[in-house]
């Protein structure tokens, strides 16, 4: 069985899909077959790995959540050895209000994973910016969550209504739904604010904050236009380094 993590928070541009490309393609560079779930409606992580939202003729994850096609058959290869991607495009939102009264609709995707030929070691879900059906189906598909969240002001804004569904999908649905870990994102070393945010995000988060924080880097930034991730675009980056730490970590603490 893969181990199955949801790349999660409420809020939108806090380096959520950043994260969910970057950590899929060490874990792929680590030589763990990883599976990344392109499970937002903006259709983000399908181009920040060059695949063309306008010519997927093999499916995407609407044909999934309405059933008419199983994942396997929209998984598609990356140009990265051992790295899996199943697509989305922005249909995703309209396929969210045809589940609405749908059976079954929180544990589509669970059901989807479940059932896929492939064995994967990894799958990696990049879930929607927002606490939303799709949201709630990655937390009962998840066996953990991975929360990266923006040194800055507002940034624990929030996160006590998505910490507060996570207990509720971990009481009625999922039990064994766990934080990994919560990722400082966005990280400015030269302000005093950055340093404080992230003393807090500690203190909110006991044990629970990864070592590494990922820096603002401007390489980062330029990757996705690429439509490849940080590791490609420029390995010797600070990003780069950032996310090759921050993976093994997080191999780590799936392991233990």
């Amino acid at each position: 069985m893969p181990t199955v993590i949801a790349v999660t928070n409420q809020k939108g541009g806090v380096g959520k899909t950043t994260s969910a490309v970057n950590i899929a393609f060490y874990l792929a560079k680590n030589g763990k077959k990883t599976l990344l779930i392109d499970f937002d409606p903006q259709g983000n992580a399908t181009s920040g790995l060059g695949i063309d939202k306008q010519e997927l003729e093999t499916g995407t994850m609407s044909d999934v959540m309405l059933e008419t096609k199983t994942l396997q058959e929209v998984i598609l290869k990356t140009s990265v050895k051992g790295l899996f991607l199943a697509p989305a495009t922005p249909y995703l939102a309209n396929t969210e209000a045809e589940l609405a009264g749908a059976s079954r609709r929180f544990s589509r995707l669970k059901n989807a994973i479940g059932t896929t030929g492939e064995t994967y070691d990894y799958v990696i879900i990049d879930s929607p910016p927002s606490l939303s059906l799709l949201t709630v189906n990655g937390l009962i598909a998840a066996r953990y969550v991975l929360l990266p969240v923006q040194a800055e002001f507002y940034a624990l804004e929030g996160l006590g209504q998505l910490l507060e569904t996570m207990k509720l999908v971990r009481k009625n649905m999922n039990p064994t739904l766990d934080l990994i870990g919560v990722l400082p994102t966005m990280v400015d070393g030269r302000t005093t604010l950055s340093g404080q945010v992230h003393e807090e995000i500690k203190k909110h988060f006991p044990g629970k904050v990864f070592k590494t924080v990922i820096p603002r880097n401007i390489r980062l930034a330029e990757a996705p236009s690429h439509g490849v991730p940080i590791g490609a675009y420029d390995r010797f980056s600070k990003g780069a380094r950032a996310y090759k730490s921050v993976t093994k970590e997080l191999i780590e603490r799936a392991g233990a």
